[in-house]
């Protein structure tokens, strides 16, 4: 592979991680925000899974700070910190579908992040460490 293609492999990967921080950021004050004042967030009556909405901010909350310490650690570019970013794009990407009767343009948006960070990390992730 080029330089030059290794190198736009490798800022996919740095964007994903740099995307995880934010992802994890926002999920961590959308969690809060849920704890804090759990009539902020509204659901229909008629979704078919019903959990509380302080609940879903405590889940929100900590898979937001796991995903902002797996973005950092993509910066290291190692294979550990790449399967853990995949897994955890994963399951934040499960809690917004869930969660997108409460907020569906947020939640929607936060899955194609999320996806985009899953193939980032999935098809260029190594490009990464061979550029350090």
């Amino acid at each position: 592979m080029s330089s030059k293609s290794s190198a736009t492999a490798a800022g996919f990967v740095f964007f994903a991680g740099i995307m995880m921080i934010v992802v994890g950021i926002f999920g961590a004050i959308e969690g809060l925000a849920a704890i804090i004042k759990n009539e902020f967030f509204v659901v229909s009556p008629n979704y078919a899974f019903k959990v509380d909405a302080s609940a879903w901010g405590w889940i929100h909350l900590i898979i937001g700070i796991v995903v902002i310490f797996a973005g950092l650690a993509i910066f290291q570019g190692k294979l550990w910190a790449r399967l853990v970013g995949i897994a955890m794009a994963s399951i934040s990407a499960i809690t917004n579908f869930f969660f997108i009767p409460y907020y569906p343009v947020w939640a929607i948006l936060i899955i194609a992040i999320d996806v985009f960070i899953i193939w980032a990390l999935a098809a260029h992730g190594h490009e990464l460490a061979d550029v350090q």
